[in-house]
C-alpha cells in the first residue's frame, strides 16, 4: 500500500478564470471522482494517491510535476 507521503504532488496554476481540475479513479473503471474551478493566478496542489490515478485540466494554466512544467490550453 502507497502511503500518501511517497505519493506524487501535482501544482496547477491558473492562467485564466474558469480553470477545471478534474481527478480521476484509479481501477477497472476510471470515473471522475472530484472537480475544482480555479481562477487567474489561484493555485491548486494536488496528490496521487490510492484512490486518484489520474488529474485532467480544461482551460489555460501551468501544470509542475516532479517531471517539469507543462502549460495546458495554450
Amino acid at each position: 500500500m502507497e502511503h500518501l507521503h511517497d505519493a506524487d504532488y501535482v501544482v496547477v496554476k491558473a492562467l485564466e478564470d474558469g480553470v477545471t481540475i478534474i481527478g480521476l479513479t484509479r481501477g477497472k473503471d476510471t470515473r471522475f471522482h472530484h472537480t475544482e474551478k480555479l481562477d487567474a493566478g489561484e493555485v491548486m496542489i494536488a496528490q496521487f494517491t490510492e484512490h486518484t490515478s489520474a488529474i485532467k485540466v480544461r482551460g489555460k494554466a501551468e501544470i509542475w510535476t516532479k517531471h517539469g512544467l507543462v502549460t495546458s490550453g495554450s
